[in-house]
């Protein structure tokens, strides 16, 4: 039979090789891949054998796919060749454009590496072209960027001869063809893990987030989302129903403010502070019907990888019940328990926050008596004291918490810096007993009052009776002082006004005042009883301790007392 022509059969091989290029492209995974390849080279080429070595993550090339016999493929299929023999292999080889061949009488001195390989025994080649079963022929597959993808290894022309500049430019556009489509499977797979393990992700962040959906709507208590940053700085953008009814207010008005528009404006220093920071605090925020409750907020700062801090997460928690035990116990700690009047201790600590070490330069000293006469020291303190400051109603744990030198920057009840603490000493403003009878001198009274009789009462009626004497002479000192005014228990029968603003006249009108409200008689269980009082009258001086100030006022009482006969004293 006649041979066709040669056109005739490379337009046969083109079809055979575009077929096989085009299988390529049908291929699921990198294994049906790398098995078209090693296939393709034997339907399309004319080799009767074919290895595909696929480089491996550590370097090595495995035989991945084998073609064209069942036994090459049992002895191969699987087994790794270290990617230095496989380097000193193309080194070695004869160059046929990207190509390498390396002949039978060379292949010998790669016996002893570790690549594997199919070998058949043949005779000597009758001329240079004839192929022998030792002969090596290897066409490296790359990827666009020049890396190394693997090696197709084929033996056996089906012509028997080795093949000639047609036969391995079709070798070599199929190497590269191959190395394309390992490529593209290798970029699908990877694609294919991606969007899986981005499904997985967002699987896991739709159960995270219904996880915290629940926690967050479920919580016992409070829960909020605030805005951080951007035109809606601080404006609450999710709430949960603990919220609303522990503040009695719906979701929808929640949404429209923020926690400044509901925290106590005393506290609205830490608010600021606490959501700039994150952390703890404890503040009031207000209710719907006007009145504030006290609550513990934690902040967390829920952070975006690229915006930077978006959103604050808040935990509120009611402790209106624990503020007021604490204001309870802080009240018996500085009030005394039967009258209810600021006791010894919170009238010194009262006193000594007026006072500092430095007495300020008085400019006529000699008007000055020692005593209640003129105390040395100071000038004139002649401030407002407030409700937190030497009030009736107390400068306990109320005043520190609300009006005093608690939450306010540690100021003291009258508005100053106290020294040794944050903010300073910068505004201090120096107490200074007047130094005359002028009108236009104020300066901050100490009146000492002890009552007289008011043992014969208790030995004739009993501590009972003495009590109620005593709660009522606590009512009758307070109604007859102002509202800004201090009237404190030092023990027993002993009582302290603190009166500032006061010159020296208006101080001894205050004392013969309250002396008068003490003396009409006091009913008990049915009987009337009447006590006296004794004022002594001293005057408060930086430069001073308080205990030296009330010293002073105790001993002009006791000059006071025994001036006066007893005539004047009245008792029960």
């Amino acid at each position: 039979m006649e041979a066709e022509p040669e056109p005739c059969v490379r337009l046969t091989t083109l079809r055979r090789l575009h077929q096989s290029m085009a299988d390529l492209n049908t291929a699921r995974s990198l294994a049906d891949t790398l098995q078209i390849v090693a296939d393709g080279v034997v339907k399309g080429l004319d080799f009767e054998l074919a290895a595909v070595n696929l480089v491996q993550p550590d370097g090595d090339l495995v035989v991945a796919a084998v073609a064209g016999s069942e036994g090459a493929e049992a002895m191969m299929a699987g087994r790794t060749g270290s990617r230095a023999a496989w380097d000193r292999r193309l080194a070695l080889g004869e160059r046929w454009g990207e190509l390498r061949f390396i002949p039978y009488a060379e292949a010998w001195v790669l016996m002893d590496d570790d690549v594997p390989q199919w070998h058949t025994a043949g005779p000597a080649p009758r001329d240079a072209d004839e192929w022998h079963p030792m002969d090596l022929l290897m066409a490296p597959m790359h990827s666009s960027d020049g890396e190394l993808l693997g090696v197709i290894s084929v033996d056996k022309p089906r012509d028997g001869r080795r093949p000639g500049a047609w036969g391995r430019e079709a070798l070599q556009m199929y190497a590269f063809q191959a190395g394309i489509a390992i490529s593209n499977t290798r970029l699908r797979a990877n694609m294919q893990r991606a969007l899986v393990r981005l499904e997985r992700e967002q699987q896991a962040l739709r159960s995270s987030e219904e996880s915290f959906r629940q926690a967050f709507e479920y919580a016992p208590s409070g829960m909020a989302v605030t805005e951080l940053g951007g035109d809606q700085q601080g404006r609450l953008v999710r709430t949960n129903d603990a919220l609303c009814r522990l503040l009695g207010r719906p979701a929808a008005t929640l949404r429209r403010c923020g926690f400044s528009d509901l925290v106590h404006p005393e506290d609205a220093a830490t608010l600021m502070r606490t959501s700039a920071e994150g952390g703890r605090a404890e503040l009031r925020l207000a209710r719907r019907d006007g009145s504030y409750l006290w609550v513990s907020l934690r902040n967390s700062v829920v952070a975006d990888a690229t915006d930077g801090p978006r959103f604050l997460l808040t935990h509120v928690e009611d402790i209106e019940e624990r503020k007021r035990h604490e204001l309870q116990l802080a009240h018996r700690a500085s009030h005394d328990s039967l009258t209810g009047l600021p006791n010894s201790a919170e009238l010194r600590a009262r006193l000594s926050a007026r006072l500092c070490d430095k007495p300020a330069p008085v400019p006529d000293a000699a008007h000055m008596g020692p005593g209640a006469a003129g105390l040395s020291g100071g000038g004139s303190g002649a401030e407002d004291f407030g409700t937190g400051g030497f009030g009736r109603e107390g400068f306990g744990f109320e005043g520190v918490l609300q009006d005093g030198f608690g939450r306010d920057g540690h100021r003291d009840g009258f508005g100053e810096v106290l020294p040794g603490l944050p903010g300073g000493y910068d505004h201090h403003v120096h107490t200074v007993p007047p130094a005359s009878d002028d009108p236009s001198e104020k300066g901050l009274a100490v009146l000492f009052c002890d009552l007289d009789g008011f043992k014969s009462i208790n030995d004739r009626f009993g501590h009972h009776c003495g009590d109620a004497v005593l709660i009522e002479v606590a009512r009758r000192l307070s109604s007859g002082v102002r509202d800004n005014d201090t009237v404190a228990r030092l023990g027993g029968d002993e009582f302290v006004v603190l009166a500032d603003g006061l010159g020296r006249r208006d101080a001894a009108d205050l004392a013969v005042r309250l002396r008068n409200a003490i003396t009409p008689p006091i009913r008990v269980e049915g009987r009337a009883v009447r006590v006296g009082a004794s004022f002594g009258i001293g005057w408060a001086g930086c430069g001073m301790s308080a205990e030296e100030v009330l010293h002073s006022a105790d001993q002009r009482m006791y000059v006071e007392k025994r001036s006066r006969s007893r005539a004047h004293r009245r008792a029960g």
